[in-house]
């Protein structure tokens, strides 16, 4: 909290000895999202955004290819095993398609949370000299992701095409999807991040969460797997609608989601206004502890 008083030092302008003094005092425990003060930082957020894509791609081999060898790579893997070999049903879409469709959602998540939940940590010399909004840097730290997103989205439009598969009018949903997986990956990423800077051990255990997570989420296989009355339980798991999302929007599954969206989506709700509130609280420390 900042608070100017009256004071005899420094001189004021006029040269009458009053000056005003700056006051930095603790702000209360819970303190909601300042959203003014975001948007006067928002120059800044782009400049942190620009300046991690620029990391991520310099002195590299594979470039923005990785992007498209990742998902593609895993895709191949799983339709060996699971659709060859396992013969996991894929709803009668082609099985590369079907799961390559939630495969680049899921790369989406992943990598954003990998990038917020370690990007305190990785910023400590920024906070540590100067003041702005500490919530800026998980959030510029996932735009890195949806650039390989945007790539890899063309690999599955190509795919598409291949098959035959034309997407209906819930293609016009499709925006509000990425801004869910995107909303779920800043969800979980600003609680690691803000644990990481107590705790520095919070950070090795991302790769095994998100391992964990992959195979709890329905892409190598389709929800409709999983017993009607127990879909609503697993639409705890937010990327749950959001791969059945992508899957409705884009390959023409005559069935939209149901309820497991609408858990999905209250889930991460609830999740994102309690990450941001906890962010917020510690938010003042971090210069001290990291």
């Amino acid at each position: 909290m900042i608070a100017t008083l009256p004071g005899s030092d420094p001189p004021g302008a006029d040269g009458s000895g009053r000056g005003t003094v700056t006051v930095l005092t603790a702000g209360k425990t819970w303190q909601p999202l300042d959203l003014a003060e975001l948007w006067r930082y928002r120059e800044l957020l782009w400049i942190l955004a620009g300046r991690d894509i620029k990391v991520r791609y310099k002195q590299t081999v594979l470039g923005a290819s990785w992007a498209i060898l990742q998902p593609l790579l895993t895709m191949i893997v799983f339709t060996i095993f699971f659709g060859r070999l396992a013969h996991i049903p894929s709803d009668g879409i082609p099985y590369p398609v079907f799961t390559f469709c939630a495969l680049l959602p899921w790369q989406l998540f992943s990598s954003s949370l990998n990038q917020a939940g370690n990007s305190l940590i990785g910023n400590q010399h920024l906070i540590t000299k100067v003041y702005f909004p500490r919530l800026l840097i998980p959030v510029a730290a996932m735009g890195s992701s949806l650039l390989d997103f945007a790539i890899s989205f063309v690999v599955l439009v190509v795919l598409m095409g291949w098959y035959g598969i034309v997407p209906g009018w819930p293609v016009v949903a499709l925006p509000l999807f990425i801004l869910f997986a995107v909303a779920t990956a800043l969800t979980v990423g600003l609680w690691l991040s803000a644990l990481s800077v107590k705790y520095r051990d919070i950070r090795y255990t991302i790769p095994f969460l998100t391992q964990f997570w992959l195979f709890v989420t329905p892409i190598a296989y389709p929800s409709s797997l999983v017993p009607a009355r127990w879909r609503w339980l697993y639409g705890l798991n937010p990327m749950t609608g959001v791969v059945e999302g992508f899957r409705w929007c884009l390959l023409g599954k005559a069935e939209a989601p149901g309820a497991a969206l609408w858990v999905s989506a209250l889930t991460m709700a609830v999740l994102l206004v309690g990450g941001v509130y906890y962010f917020r609280r510690v938010e003042r420390t971090f210069a001290d502890v990291v």
